[in-house]
């Protein structure tokens, strides 16, 4: 099986955030991925619905031998176990979350679905605290 660099973005506005999101990287690397590098933790307003939780967002590189729906289905099972209630797909909009894991790139590959963008357009060009994490990552 071949290795695929994979660039994620995790954010959380509810509870404990960074051990939210330490939480979540700790179940991605149990899954078998390997995480290469860690960005610093960067809070920010909610982007694109009203709240008055902040957001504690991380980016991360890791290794995985998953496709990327697989990878997809994987880190949303991680969502649904840390009490992730809604998916801003399925509900249309965003709301507050326990935790949010983002595929930005995966490899060089360009790929759309009905459940999946990659590469992730919003965190990579229109999202201010995306450019800032991702800055030294892609």
């Amino acid at each position: 099986m071949s290795q695929h660099k994979v660039v994620l973005l995790l954010g959380s506005n509810i509870g404990d955030q960074k051990k939210n999101l330490e939480e979540a990287l700790n179940k991605i690397k149990e899954g078998g991925n390997e995480i290469l590098k860690i960005s610093k933790f960067l809070t920010s307003d909610p982007v694109e619905f009203v709240s008055s939780n902040i957001f504690c967002n991380i980016a991360s590189i890791i290794f995985t031998h998953l496709s990327p729906i697989q990878l997809l289905d994987f880190v949303k099972s991680i969502e649904v176990e840390m009490g992730r209630v809604n998916d801003s797909r399925a509900t249309g909009g965003y709301t507050d979350r326990v935790i949010d894991i983002d595929i930005i790139t995966y490899d060089e590959l360009k790929f759309t679905s009905e459940r999946l963008e990659i590469p992730h357009q919003k965190h990579l060009f229109e999202r201010e605290f995306s450019r800032i994490l991702l800055k030294d990552f892609i």
